[in-house]
């Protein structure tokens, strides 16, 4: 038994000649948030302190879409959305609608640690954060110009998305975006378990590019996107839709409880047989220490690192890195 940490973010249709200039940007992001985890697992900071850090940071990185990065909704509006879970105590709390709060995922554990609820939402949740203090900036803040030209993109298709990675495909008449940049990239999450089998896990998002105004992923929904007990911990992303009728990340703690799989088995089960192709990716780790990052699209952004030593960034099937 050791610790591990495992983090991601977003897994989708992504090209492999997704430009420099779009991945390199990201996979700093990964390496520096795994330093991050793995320097506090070290200092024998809590799983559950240890994650809300790490998303904390990804939040603040505008290359993905939780937090700065935040994508827009139809109407041109931030809507983001947390949660957070502690395996022991299997207490939790969940955010959405956040328009001004620079970090929800620490709004998430201020619900879970300061309430007698776990999920609040929309214009109660951003009085709580005022209520506790925590830092909040003009909504302004968070609408990058990437972002709005995504969601220009989003409704010249009329189609509601995730991300797009790839630049536009430029004619003499019109632009319009291009076949494979409707990339599922953006959820941020990580899950950790120290030396002594304590886990958690903890999701952050913007949502999807031009969803409807009030729309809520499984980012935030118990058992979907994030989801932690004493066996695993597991953060989702990908096609909330889906995710959530997948109950993935429960799933792949049921089959581990109930079936008595491992780690691997049980996340490569749900990945593989219980959500369709193409639209679920996640991370986990185990109380032995195991970590797994599965996904049945074409790449996911994702890092980990064991106490034995061993660590992987990547964002493809390793045969193709």
């Amino acid at each position: 038994m050791g610790w591990a940490i495992a983090l991601h973010g977003g897994a989708g249709d992504i090209p492999l000649s997704l430009a420099a200039e779009r991945r390199q940007p990201r996979e700093a992001a990964l390496r520096h948030c795994l330093k991050v985890g793995v320097n506090a697992l070290k200092a024998q900071k809590s799983p559950l302190d240890v994650v809300e850090l790490v998303v904390r940071e990804l939040e603040n990185n505008p290359h993905y879409n939780a937090g700065r990065g935040s994508v827009l909704t139809r109407e041109g509006t931030i809507e983001m959305e947390a949660s957070i879970m502690d395996g022991n105590t299997k207490r939790c709390g969940a955010v959405s609608g956040l328009t001004t709060v620079v970090n929800p995922i620490s709004l998430a554990r201020l619900v879970m640690e300061k309430t007698p609820h776990i999920y609040l939402a929309f214009d109660g949740a951003e009085r709580f954060a005022r209520e506790q203090g925590i830092e909040t900036v003009d909504s302004s803040h968070f609408i990058t110009q990437e972002n709005i030209e995504r969601l220009k993109q989003a409704k010249e298709a009329n189609r509601v998305q995730i991300d797009y990675t790839q630049p536009i495909q430029k004619d003499e008449k019109k632009e319009t975006p291009t076949a494979n940049g409707d990339s599922q990239i953006g959820t941020v999450g990580c899950v950790a378990v120290d030396s002594h089998g304590n886990l958690a896990s903890a999701t952050s998002t913007g949502g999807l590019v031009n969803k409807m105004v009030g729309r809520i992923g499984d980012t935030p929904i118990i058992g979907a996107g994030t989801y932690a007990n004493n066996l695993c911990a597991v953060s989702a992303t990908g096609k909330g839709e889906a995710i959530m009728r997948g109950t993935v990340a429960r799933d792949v703690a049921a089959l581990m409880e109930f079936k008595g799989l491992s780690l691997k088995e049980a996340a490569a089960y749900v990945v593989e047989e219980c959500v369709p192709r193409g639209n679920v990716g996640l991370v986990a780790v185990s109380a032995k220490g195991e970590v797994t990052m599965a996904y049945n699209t074409t790449g996911m952004f994702r890092a980990c690192a064991t106490e034995d030593g061993y660590s992987e960034i990547a964002i493809w099937p390793s045969v193709q890195n």
